[in-house]
């Protein structure tokens, strides 16, 4: 760590007073230089819990749908009716703030994704999903934080990776640093699987940083990072009458968008929202489940309308580790299953529809006779975004192991 960077002066710019996180002219001009103009800010939001995509997404048009669903499923019309998509789809009605990015063709939607091989527990799904190497255990580092290393990081910027959540997500872990945080206000430092997280604030950090590795890969984030400008903090404020969920989620993409407007070099923001295992009481068009639906459009919404134009250089993948069961269960609720929805909107993506393959819900139909199978295996989906927004990019090392079939076309 530089000399010019003293103890006090770290604990002073790294944001004890509370301020978010913004840069000198100076620096600016550093960071905006290390990122290429034709790539885009990629933003993943992992819903945690298992999301089911039937009442994400629900196939309205499908008879079986209903007979599986007597209390759950979502009707085509009347009140509490879903919204109408692409035959045979409909979305939550709580979805509604999403609904203009649909018309507008920026939002699409996939239906029958997730892990090649059944995997129904929490843990081992997102671990997959998040490692990239399904059925694989042993894997170090996550498939993000492989997107980033596969090119030379010499120029890179110290902000180049960001996860907005308490801790460092599977899929950033890896030996291209990354930052985790829970508010801009409150972050911590990790530098590939050698890193070192702080338990609260940034003395315990400074006085963690014992490894060598995190010394010398870290110096350039604790620079950067030692430049802030509390006076720019306020100029950066959400776009007028754009106004952020004041739940998690919602502050979390304040904080990226507020970290995409400010220039400082962010290439992959990493965030999640849990709540999403709806065993029992989950609830149609009103209830559980549907609050969920309302925070995370209210969310998304609001971080589409706040970058404006911006957005066109973004793109927002929203995904989960797995679906539920067909068949709502004693409980009103849905337990473990395989496929499910995810979401992918903002730049070059050719909305307006839905994608993947997906066929009636007949039990002949279904994985085991009882789920959503995996039509489309989660990597295809993420495959076509990283070939969009880092163009490229190697993703036989990315994914390895995994060789992509007919593209899906979800980008122009």
């Amino acid at each position: 760590m530089s000399q010019s960077l003293s103890r006090r002066r770290l604990l002073h710019a790294l944001g004890l007073s509370g301020v978010g996180l913004l840069f000198t002219p100076g620096l600016l001009r550093g960071v905006q230089a290390a990122t290429p103009p034709s790539r885009r800010t990629l933003v993943t939001v992992f819903l945690r819990g298992g999301v089911d995509g039937l009442s994400l997404v629900p196939p309205v048009e499908d008879a079986a749908y209903h007979r599986a669903r007597p209390s759950l499923a979502l009707k085509s019309s009347g009140d509490g009716a879903a919204l109408s998509l692409s035959s045979p789809f409909g979305l939550h009605p709580r979805l509604e703030p999403l609904l203009p990015l649909w018309k507008e063709g920026q939002l699409a939607v996939l239906h029958g994704v997730g892990l090649p091989t059944p995997v129904r527990s929490h843990f081992d799904a997102q671990d997959f999903v998040e490692s990239g190497t399904p059925g694989r255990k042993s894997t170090p580092d996550g498939w993000l934080n492989r997107a980033l290393g596969s090119e030379a990081q010499a120029h890179a910027a110290p902000l180049r990776a960001v996860a907005l959540q308490s801790t460092l997500p599977r899929a950033l872990f890896g030996d291209a640093g990354a930052l985790a945080m829970g508010r801009l206000e409150e972050f911590r430092l990790r530098v590939g699987n050698r890193g070192a997280q702080a338990t609260r604030g940034f003395e315990a950090l400074y006085a963690g940083a014992v490894d060598d590795a995190l010394r010398t890969t870290g110096q350039g984030a604790f620079e950067a990072l030692s430049h802030l400008d509390e006076e720019h903090l306020a100029r950066l404020p959400p776009t007028s009458g754009v106004e952020y969920p004041r739940a998690p989620l919602g502050q979390r993409l304040a904080d990226i968008a507020r970290l995409i407007k400010g220039d400082v070099g962010l290439e992959v923001a990493a965030t999640e929202m849990g709540g999403w295992d709806t065993h029992a009481a989950q609830g149609a068009a009103t209830g559980t489940f549907a609050n969920r639906c309302a925070e995370l459009s209210g969310a998304l919404s609001a971080f589409a309308r706040d970058l404006g134009p911006r957005l066109e250089h973004v793109t927002v993948v929203v995904l989960t580790e797995f679906g539920r069961t067909v068949r709502e269960n004693g409980s009103r609720g849905t337990d473990h299953g395989v496929g499910s929805a995810m979401l992918v909107l903002g730049g070059g993506v050719r909305g307006g529809r839905a994608y993947g393959r997906f066929e009636p819900l007949t039990a002949d139909r279904l994985q085991d006779g009882r789920d959503v199978p995996a039509w489309t295996d989660v990597r295809a989906p993420l495959s076509e975004v990283l070939r969009a927004c880092r163009p490229g990019v190697d993703l036989t090392r990315v994914f390895p192991g995994y060789s992509p079939g007919t593209p899906l076309g979800l980008f122009t």
